[in-house]
């Protein structure tokens, strides 16, 4: 069956898209460009287009919440496959800025919850690449 339509990006509203983009970039790569003020575009390498735009007043979802202000989306990164890369990430990313929502039972879940600096709930997640 042929697609109605070909997948182009993952759009977070933020209060600051700069700022935003440059916490994805470091943590998954790439380089942030700025259409304008309020839009700013990043090329994941071998991965999708991520978006940032600015919106007034942004209110970030509360992980985990079921109602209307709950999490809404999230995104996954492989961190590697072994608990010292895991650990590895964790610190690069509490270093940039974001904040853990979830460390429990991290070894029989494989990911940790967390939120980025706008408060988007992301994951860190330990593959098996065999």
């Amino acid at each position: 069956m042929a697609s109605v339509a070909h997948f182009r990006n993952v759009v977070l509203d933020c209060p600051d898209p700069h700022a935003l983009a440059a916490f994805y970039a470091a943590v998954g790569g790439g380089t942030p460009v700025a259409e304008d003020d309020t839009w700013v575009v990043l090329q994941v390498p071998g991965g999708p287009r991520m978006a940032f735009q600015r919106a007034e007043g942004h209110t970030p979802p509360e992980w985990p919440r079921a109602d209307h202000n709950g999490q809404q989306l999230h995104l996954d990164f492989d961190a590697g496959s072994t608990w010292a890369e895991m650990d590895t990430a964790h610190e690069r990313v509490l270093a940039l800025g974001a904040r853990p929502l979830d460390e429990e039972d991290r070894e029989k879940k494989d990911f940790v919850v967390y939120a980025d600096p706008a408060g988007h709930p992301f994951c860190l997640c330990r593959i098996d690449h065999r």
